[in-house]
Protein backbone atom coordinates (compact mmCIF):
# COMPACT_ATOMS: atom_id res chain seq x y z
CA UNK A 1 0.00 0.00 0.00
CA UNK A 2 1.40 3.37 -1.03
CA UNK A 3 0.78 6.39 1.19
CA UNK A 4 0.93 9.76 -0.49
CA UNK A 5 2.46 12.44 1.71
CA UNK A 6 1.34 16.01 1.18
CA UNK A 7 4.62 18.00 0.97
CA UNK A 8 2.93 21.12 2.39
CA UNK A 9 1.51 19.23 5.37
CA UNK A 10 4.83 17.48 5.97
CA UNK A 11 6.61 20.82 5.95
CA UNK A 12 4.12 22.30 8.40
CA UNK A 13 4.52 19.36 10.77
CA UNK A 14 8.32 19.61 10.66
CA UNK A 15 8.21 23.35 11.34
CA UNK A 16 5.45 23.15 13.96
CA UNK A 17 7.58 23.21 17.14
CA UNK A 18 9.65 26.16 15.92
CA UNK A 19 6.68 28.05 14.50
CA UNK A 20 4.59 27.48 17.63
CA UNK A 21 7.42 28.86 19.75
CA UNK A 22 7.74 31.92 17.50
CA UNK A 23 4.00 32.55 17.69
CA UNK A 24 4.01 32.24 21.47
CA UNK A 25 7.06 34.49 21.84
CA UNK A 26 5.43 37.15 19.66
CA UNK A 27 2.12 36.83 21.50
CA UNK A 28 3.79 37.14 24.89
CA UNK A 29 5.66 40.24 23.72
CA UNK A 30 2.38 41.87 22.63
CA UNK A 31 0.67 40.80 25.84
CA UNK A 32 3.41 42.43 27.92
CA UNK A 33 3.31 45.65 25.90
CA UNK A 34 -0.39 46.27 25.22
CA UNK A 35 -2.25 43.53 27.08
CA UNK A 36 -3.80 40.31 25.87
CA UNK A 37 -7.28 41.78 25.33
CA UNK A 38 -6.00 44.39 22.87
CA UNK A 39 -3.76 41.95 21.03
CA UNK A 40 -5.23 40.38 17.90
CA UNK A 41 -4.18 37.32 15.94
CA UNK A 42 -3.59 39.69 13.02
CA UNK A 43 -1.05 41.61 15.15
CA UNK A 44 0.80 38.40 15.95
CA UNK A 45 0.72 37.21 12.35
CA UNK A 46 1.93 40.52 10.95
CA UNK A 47 4.98 40.72 13.18
CA UNK A 48 5.94 37.18 12.12
CA UNK A 49 5.40 37.86 8.42
CA UNK A 50 2.60 35.35 8.05
CA UNK A 51 -1.15 35.41 7.56
CA UNK A 52 -3.68 34.97 10.39
CA UNK A 53 -4.81 31.79 8.63
CA UNK A 54 -1.31 30.38 9.06
CA UNK A 55 -1.37 31.16 12.79
CA UNK A 56 -4.62 29.21 13.03
CA UNK A 57 -2.86 26.17 11.60
CA UNK A 58 -0.98 25.95 14.89
CA UNK A 59 -3.56 27.36 17.34
CA UNK A 60 -7.25 26.96 16.66
CA UNK A 61 -8.24 30.15 18.49
CA UNK A 62 -6.87 33.21 20.23
CA UNK A 63 -7.86 31.64 23.54
CA UNK A 64 -5.59 28.69 22.72
CA UNK A 65 -2.71 31.14 22.28
CA UNK A 66 -3.63 32.87 25.54
CA UNK A 67 -3.65 29.58 27.43
CA UNK A 68 -0.32 28.53 25.95
CA UNK A 69 1.26 31.82 27.04
CA UNK A 70 -0.17 31.46 30.55
CA UNK A 71 1.24 27.94 30.67
CA UNK A 72 4.69 29.27 29.73
CA UNK A 73 4.47 31.78 32.58
CA UNK A 74 3.15 29.36 35.19
CA UNK A 75 5.53 26.56 34.24
CA UNK A 76 8.45 28.72 35.37
CA UNK A 77 7.20 28.94 38.94
CA UNK A 78 6.01 25.32 38.85
CA UNK A 79 9.54 24.18 38.03
CA UNK A 80 10.88 26.26 40.91
CA UNK A 81 8.32 24.85 43.37
CA UNK A 82 8.95 21.29 42.19
CA UNK A 83 12.66 21.83 42.82
CA UNK A 84 12.03 23.10 46.35
CA UNK A 85 9.79 20.10 47.07
CA UNK A 86 12.72 17.71 46.57
CA UNK A 87 15.56 20.00 47.65
CA UNK A 88 18.25 18.03 49.49
CA UNK A 89 19.37 19.24 52.88
CA UNK A 90 16.08 20.94 53.73
CA UNK A 91 13.65 19.63 56.33
CA UNK A 92 9.99 19.22 55.42
CA UNK A 93 9.28 22.30 57.57
CA UNK A 94 11.76 24.36 55.57
CA UNK A 95 10.41 23.15 52.24
CA UNK A 96 6.80 23.96 53.13
CA UNK A 97 7.82 27.43 54.30
CA UNK A 98 9.93 28.11 51.21
CA UNK A 99 7.20 26.94 48.82
CA UNK A 100 4.69 29.32 50.41
CA UNK A 101 7.13 32.24 50.39
CA UNK A 102 8.13 31.60 46.77
CA UNK A 103 4.53 31.42 45.56
CA UNK A 104 3.81 34.69 47.32
CA UNK A 105 7.00 36.33 46.02
CA UNK A 106 6.27 35.24 42.44
CA UNK A 107 2.74 36.63 42.58
CA UNK A 108 3.88 39.97 44.01
CA UNK A 109 6.74 40.37 41.53
CA UNK A 110 4.62 39.45 38.51
CA UNK A 111 1.97 41.96 39.59
CA UNK A 112 4.61 44.68 39.97
CA UNK A 113 6.98 43.95 37.06
CA UNK A 114 4.61 42.53 34.43
CA UNK A 115 1.16 43.95 35.21
CA UNK A 116 -0.32 43.09 31.81
CA UNK A 117 0.79 39.48 32.00
CA UNK A 118 -0.53 39.44 35.55
CA UNK A 119 -3.89 40.70 34.24
CA UNK A 120 -4.04 37.76 31.85
CA UNK A 121 -3.23 35.30 34.63
CA UNK A 122 -5.95 36.96 36.73
CA UNK A 123 -8.45 36.45 33.92
CA UNK A 124 -7.33 32.87 33.48
CA UNK A 125 -7.86 32.18 37.18
CA UNK A 126 -11.21 33.98 37.30
CA UNK A 127 -12.53 32.19 34.21
CA UNK A 128 -11.11 28.81 35.32
CA UNK A 129 -9.11 28.18 32.18
CA UNK A 130 -7.94 24.59 31.91
CA UNK A 131 -4.30 25.63 32.15
CA UNK A 132 -4.94 27.17 35.57
CA UNK A 133 -6.58 24.02 36.87
CA UNK A 134 -3.48 22.11 35.79
CA UNK A 135 -1.27 24.69 37.50
CA UNK A 136 -3.20 24.31 40.76
CA UNK A 137 -2.90 20.53 40.51
CA UNK A 138 0.88 20.71 40.02
CA UNK A 139 1.39 23.02 43.00
CA UNK A 140 -0.87 20.77 45.06
CA UNK A 141 1.19 17.75 44.04
CA UNK A 142 4.39 19.49 45.20
CA UNK A 143 2.83 20.28 48.58
CA UNK A 144 1.61 16.70 48.92
CA UNK A 145 5.10 15.41 48.15
CA UNK A 146 6.58 17.48 50.98
CA UNK A 147 3.84 16.56 53.47
CA UNK A 148 4.28 12.87 52.63
CA UNK A 149 8.03 13.18 53.17
CA UNK A 150 7.38 14.92 56.49
CA UNK A 151 5.12 12.12 57.66
CA UNK A 152 7.66 9.47 56.67
CA UNK A 153 10.46 11.28 58.50
CA UNK A 154 8.33 11.75 61.61
CA UNK A 155 8.28 15.55 61.36
CA UNK A 156 4.57 15.80 60.61
CA UNK A 157 1.75 14.11 62.48
CA UNK A 158 -1.08 13.88 59.95
CA UNK A 159 -3.16 10.93 58.81
CA UNK A 160 -3.88 11.91 55.21
CA UNK A 161 -1.10 13.78 53.35
CA UNK A 162 -3.29 14.46 50.31
CA UNK A 163 -6.06 16.10 52.32
CA UNK A 164 -3.53 17.96 54.45
CA UNK A 165 -1.78 19.32 51.35
CA UNK A 166 -5.14 20.46 49.97
CA UNK A 167 -5.85 22.26 53.25
CA UNK A 168 -2.44 23.95 53.08
CA UNK A 169 -3.11 25.07 49.53
CA UNK A 170 -6.46 26.60 50.45
CA UNK A 171 -4.98 28.26 53.54
CA UNK A 172 -2.37 30.16 51.50
CA UNK A 173 -4.77 31.33 48.78
CA UNK A 174 -4.80 34.86 50.20
CA UNK A 175 -1.07 35.11 49.59
CA UNK A 176 -0.72 33.64 46.10
CA UNK A 177 -3.98 34.12 44.20
CA UNK A 178 -3.43 36.78 41.49
CA UNK A 179 -6.80 38.46 42.02
CA UNK A 180 -6.54 38.65 45.81
CA UNK A 181 -2.94 39.85 45.77
CA UNK A 182 -3.43 42.55 43.13
CA UNK A 183 -6.94 43.82 43.79
CA UNK A 184 -7.07 43.54 47.57
CA UNK A 185 -3.51 44.28 48.74
CA UNK A 186 -4.69 45.93 51.95
CA UNK A 187 -7.34 43.40 52.91
CA UNK A 188 -6.91 42.21 56.52
CA UNK A 189 -4.67 39.17 56.75
CA UNK A 190 -1.97 37.96 59.12
CA UNK A 191 1.64 38.48 58.00
CA UNK A 192 2.76 35.62 55.81
CA UNK A 193 5.38 34.49 58.35
CA UNK A 194 2.68 34.26 61.02
CA UNK A 195 0.54 32.14 58.71
CA UNK A 196 3.48 29.86 57.91
CA UNK A 197 4.23 29.40 61.62
CA UNK A 198 0.57 28.61 62.29
CA UNK A 199 0.42 26.01 59.51
CA UNK A 200 3.65 24.34 60.59
CA UNK A 201 2.37 24.04 64.15
CA UNK A 202 -0.74 22.35 62.80
CA UNK A 203 1.40 19.86 60.85
CA UNK A 204 3.34 18.97 64.00
CA UNK A 205 0.28 18.55 66.22
CA UNK A 206 -0.26 14.83 66.91
CA UNK A 207 -3.49 13.54 65.43
CA UNK A 208 -6.25 13.40 68.02
CA UNK A 209 -4.23 15.37 70.56
CA UNK A 210 -7.06 17.60 71.67
CA UNK A 211 -7.91 18.50 75.23
CA UNK A 212 -11.65 18.45 75.94
CA UNK A 213 -13.00 21.71 77.17
CA UNK A 214 -14.20 21.17 80.72
CA UNK A 215 -17.75 22.27 81.20
CA UNK A 216 -18.04 25.15 83.56
CA UNK A 217 -20.01 24.46 86.68
CA UNK A 218 -22.92 26.71 87.26
CA UNK A 219 -22.34 29.39 89.86
CA UNK A 220 -25.79 28.74 91.25
CA UNK A 221 -27.18 25.36 92.28
CA UNK A 222 -29.80 23.86 90.01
Amino acid sequence: MTITVDPLQAGLEAAAPTTRCRILAAAERFFREIGYQKTTVADIAKTLGMSPANVYRFFDSKKAINEAVVERVTREVEALIAGIAVAPGLSADQRVAEIIRELHRDCIERCKDNPRIHEMVEAAMSESWGVCRHHIDRIGAALERVVTDGVRSGEFQVEDPATTAACLHVAITRYCHPVLVSQYPNAPAPPIDAMIAFLLRALHEPVGNTTPVKARESAEPL
